[in-house]
């Protein structure tokens, strides 16, 4: 089982959803990084669930660092984040133990580990597990603060309501920051608020895209080929659950456009290179360019959903109907947005920490 992400600066989660606990190390961060712990809390409370669009089941996630962090700093040895589950149900999962629930990973986990596997809430394959993504996120979503590399996310299409564009990305990422649901459009945020209840009210679920952008990020970080930006920054992001698509600029919208419209065309200005447009998401050649970095992501509707469903017992080898129980959410991106903030901003460090030393992303030193 690959639990770790990362190669100068790495991640690696462990725990199980009903597990007594879960968490990440953080490898590879140079010494001297402040770590808030106010910053920290706020980042997971980003994460946490709330109201009737929400899963009910509450937790704390009162985050414990054990190592790696002396007098409020990194001290450059592996960083561990501990956080508790005290609120499970087990018995929610205990009667249907056997079932390869529709959209979850049970049939596929018990081919994989042979029944072995805690399948308690999903286990390890259980959005759960992305608290400890979170906790360590916000060390690295901080470091880059320093260096003046930001990121935001917003809920770009929710149950088929839109959001409006990025418009001034350095404004509109300090307003998300703030933001519990995610959107830069008040009214577009009441139409998908009302569309998650409706949707949890027939025992359903909706999903979305979230659209992520990178401001100020230099130019030449990336690779070529196998190590592009695209490369590695997909790689973190299908690592998150109910993760179906990525795409950069413009993207899929590409197969539609003429050469001429798809470039992007350079221009200098005050000795600073730019692009009169971003169609392709500030990367070319798999190397940013300098411009802001543009990435969207599809999250799929929260496969637990109160309808009968067709499946099977594959233990017993047989075809059975059967409705999920438990505590589930009627959508979970406006939870997931600040998991993209934290794990694209581990594969940054890790890209910065590569291209320009481990040493640079500490503080403002160049």
């Amino acid at each position: 089982m690959k639990n770790t992400f990362g190669q100068s600066v790495s991640i690696t989660i462990f725990g199980e959803s009903h597990g007594e606990q879960i968490g990440a190390i953080l490898d590879g961060m140079a010494p001297g990084i402040p770590v808030d712990k106010d910053f920290i809390l706020s980042q997971m409370d980003k994460r946490r669930a709330k109201g009737r669009i929400s899963t009910s089941r509450k937790e704390e996630d009162e985050v414990l660092i054990s190592s790696g962090v002396f007098e409020g700093k990194t001290t450059g040895t592996p960083i561990c984040f501990t956080i508790k589950n005290n609120n499970t149900q087990s018995k929610d999962y205990s009667q249907t133990r056997n079932f390869a629930r529709p959209g979850h990973a049970d049939y596929a986990a018990n081919c994989k580990y042979h029944g072995f596997e805690d399948y308690r809430g999903g286990g390890h394959f259980s959005g759960r597990i992305t608290a400890g993504i979170v906790a360590a996120g916000a060390v690295a979503i901080s470091a880059l603060s320093e260096k003046g590399i930001h990121i935001g996310t917003h809920i770009a299409k929710c149950a088929g309501i839109k959001d409006r564009n990025f418009n001034d990305i350095a404004k509109d990422i300090q307003a998300l920051d703030s933001m519990d649901f995610a959107v830069l459009d008040e009214n577009a945020a009441a139409q998908m608020n009302h569309a998650i209840i409706d949707a949890a009210n027939q025992g359903n679920s909706v999903g979305g895209i979230l659209e992520t952008a990178v401001f100020g990020l230099p130019a030449g970080v990336g690779e070529p080929w196998f190590d592009s930006f695209e490369s590695v920054i997909s790689h973190i992001l299908f690592s998150i659950p109910a993760v179906k698509g990525v795409q950069f600029g413009a993207g899929f919208a590409m197969a539609d456009m003429y050469g001429s419209q798809a470039n992007d065309a350079f221009y200098i200005q005050d000795g600073k290179v730019s692009t009169t447009t971003n169609n392709n998401g500030g990367i070319n050649g798999g190397i940013t360019n300098g411009m802001p970095v543009i990435m969207s992501c599809v999250i799929k509707p929260t496969p637990s959903i109160y309808q009968q469903q067709n499946t099977i017992d594959f233990i017993n080898g047989e075809n059975v109907q059967f409705t999920i129980k438990g505590r589930h959410d009627p959508a979970i991106i406006h939870r997931a947005r600040v998991v993209v903030d934290s794990a694209v901003a581990l594969a940054l460090c890790d890209m910065l920490a590569q291209r320009f030393g481990t040493d640079w992303l500490k503080g403002n030193e160049s």
